[in-house]
């Protein structure tokens, strides 16, 4: 007999902000929302850098969105615990601009992501960000793994 139980309105109300960010503003290209769903001073840890503040965090989305302005960020599984919400999310983009001082390749990549979001009173307070960068550059053509020598 299973022990599972219904997530609570609360866990539903924090997937709902945790979502919104790779939904509305990766996917979309809604920086705005990032005013409606965190909290001021937020907190984004990802392999770009610590971005603190909602302005910090804007900035970093706008510049990756000029690389990549076809970018998508696609919710595969998400589950809740407390005031955490964990995400796998789908990641893709052409690279058609400067990313992490490289040069455009106009290549497309498809890689996982995964997302942990803290909520605080209804908004984002944190979030560790974890995409496959190895996947990402080796699609893109940046690096080049002979999977072959493993």
């Amino acid at each position: 007999m299973s022990s599972a139980t219904s997530p609570s309105p609360t866990d539903e109300a924090n997937a709902l902000v945790a979502r919104r960010f790779p939904e509305e503003v990766a996917t979309e290209g809604n920086i705005g929302v990032i005013d409606e769903i965190c909290a001021e001073d937020v907190v984004d840890h990802s392999p770009l850098g610590d971005r603190r503040g909602r302005e910090e965090l804007k900035e970093q989305l706008r510049k990756f969105n000029e690389a990549f302005g076809d970018f998508s960020a696609t919710v595969e599984d998400i589950v809740t615990e407390g005031d955490t919400v964990a995400m796998r999310v789908t990641l893709r983009g052409t690279h058609e601009g400067e990313f992490m001082g490289l040069e455009p390749t106009g290549k497309s990549f498809e890689t996982g992501n995964m997302v942990f979001t803290r909520i605080e009173d209804g908004l984002i307070a944190e979030r560790w960000v974890e995409p496959d960068l190895l996947g990402m550059f080796t699609q893109l053509g940046i690096v080049d793994v002979d999977m072959s020598e493993m």
